[in-house]
């Protein structure tokens, strides 16, 4: 019998002698550990009501099996029956008071009902006689993070790397933590401690040069992705941050080297051929970055920074048609994206696609875009629409984020006298007038009717 995870395997024949009970009524003897097996399989693979029948058959045996009544309590938490499962825990704890198995089930009870809390408190209490404590410290550092106390569980997972120094998880952890607090120097200092000790650990040269290249120092990081990639030269995620910073440093020749060896390393990936594709445009060869853009567009073709690139590509050449083709693939795979709504709006313009171009600025500050040439452009849109209540509706709300520019005055003022509120049209003029005279162009531009008394 073929089992769904191969951890079981060791234990074929208890789950297959289990199963032909159930189906001949027969009861059969299994000694404690082979129901725990058996109870354990069903519980992985989800099956929780042969699991329960499992656990009935196996306590009628095994009455007092402490694991197998830890076991009981676990399925009463599944079922999130948490009382139930600590009043079975809490009986347990009196019998068993160093089974730190107990303490990490109530801690677990704990959690699930967002008392995190609870939940460090009865950890900290197993620390005292626990033999597993990178586990423990695992769990409370998780318990720190829900709580978004990054300090005590960067210590937590500190601890674990204490007991364990190739725990990587917990060593992604505590970066994360420290990324999040912005200790970025702190961070530095802690790699290259542990660097000292632990000199090819690739995970920690890999994160070492994420920082360095998030803090600009290109070199540095270039550096340390080397280092990680001659403690494993297998590990893809090196070569391609690496090639990322040959990228930074106009070393596009290198960079497409980089990322061609891990396609010889493992399976081809979208991302891969995109940034070949990207540094065969820098190095002004848009025929091999055309190709290698279609390359990635096969391996992935919901990756929408593809169809980002392709367009991009297109409006290079002033092929508009077809990058509004391409960016608009890029907008149904993330219609949430504001730069693909600003290219979108960008494309259209140059196609004269005028309303198009409109809707493109108005999702594009909808979705957060609020850069004062987004506001002027999606203005002057309206504006030659002569949606002048439109365009007033905008400047109000331009003018949240844009106080007292003159740009936007002018336009008050045109807008104002299109309306034909004089009164307010003149104050915006005054006050564009006083904060820079040289922009009066702007009414002679979008407003050649404009004149006040």
């Amino acid at each position: 019998m073929q089992l769904g995870s191969s951890h079981h395997d060791d234990f074929d024949f208890p789950i297959e002698k289990f199963e032909m009970m159930l189906k001949t009524n027969e009861i059969l003897f299994f000694d404690a550990t082979e129901f725990e097996n058996i109870i354990g399989h069903y519980i992985d693979s989800g099956r929780l009501a042969l699991a329960k029948k499992a656990l009935k058959l196996a306590l009628d045996q095994h009455p007092k099996s402490v694991n197998l009544l830890l076991m009981k309590a676990e399925l009463f938490s599944f079922e999130d029956k948490f009382e139930k499962a600590m009043d079975l825990l809490e009986s347990l704890k009196s019998l068993e008071p160093n089974n730190e198995e107990i303490y990490i089930l109530i801690a677990n009870i704990y959690s699930k009902q967002d008392l995190h809390l609870d939940a460090i408190k009865i950890l900290k209490e197993s620390l005292n006689f626990a033999d597993d404590l990178l586990e423990i410290h695992s769990i409370m550092g998780m318990e720190y993070m829900f709580l978004e106390d990054f300090e005590n569980a960067k210590q937590s997972y500190i601890k674990c790397l204490e007991n364990d120094e190739s725990d990587s998880t917990a060593l992604y952890n505590i970066i994360y933590c420290f990324d999040f607090l912005n200790q970025n120097e702190e961070a530095i200092q802690f790699l290259k401690s542990f660097l000292d000790r632990q000199p090819y650990c690739e995970v920690a040269w890999h994160q070492l040069g994420k920082i360095y290249f998030e803090n600009n120092l290109f070199d540095n990081a270039l550096e340390a992705f080397e280092y990680a990639i001659i403690s494993d030269e297998y590990f893809i995620g090196a070569y391609l941050e690496k090639g990322k910073v040959l990228e930074r440093l106009k070393r596009y020749k290198d960079a497409i080297e980089c990322y061609v060896l891990t396609l010889q390393i493992d399976d081809p990936t979208a991302f891969a051929y995109l940034r070949i594709g990207k540094c065969f445009l820098k190095l002004n060869e848009p025929e091999k970055a055309l190709k290698h853009y279609k390359k990635a567009l096969h391996e992935d073709p919901l990756l929408d920074k593809v169809w980002l690139a392709l367009s991009d590509y297109h409006v290079k050449i002033k092929d508009y048609k077809k990058a509004l083709y391409y960016i608009n693939k890029a907008i149904n795979i993330d219609e949430e994206n504001v730069l693909y709504w600003k290219h979108f709006a960008i494309i259209n313009l140059e196609l004269d696609n005028i309303k198009d171009s409109a809707l493109g600025f108005k999702k594009s500050l909808e979705l957060g875009n609020y850069e004062l040439e987004t506001w002027i452009t999606r203005l002057d849109i309206l504006i030659e629409l002569k949606h002048f209540k439109d365009a007033l509706q905008t400047l109000k709300q331009a003018e949240v984020f844009f106080t007292d520019f003159a740009e936007l005055e002018y336009r008050y003022a045109g807008v104002y006298f299109e309306l034909g509120d004089y009164k307010n049209s003149k104050l915006h003029y005054n006050k564009a007038m006083q904060l820079n005279i040289h922009y009066n162009f702007v009414l002679n531009d979008l407003f050649p009717s404009f004149k006040l008394d």
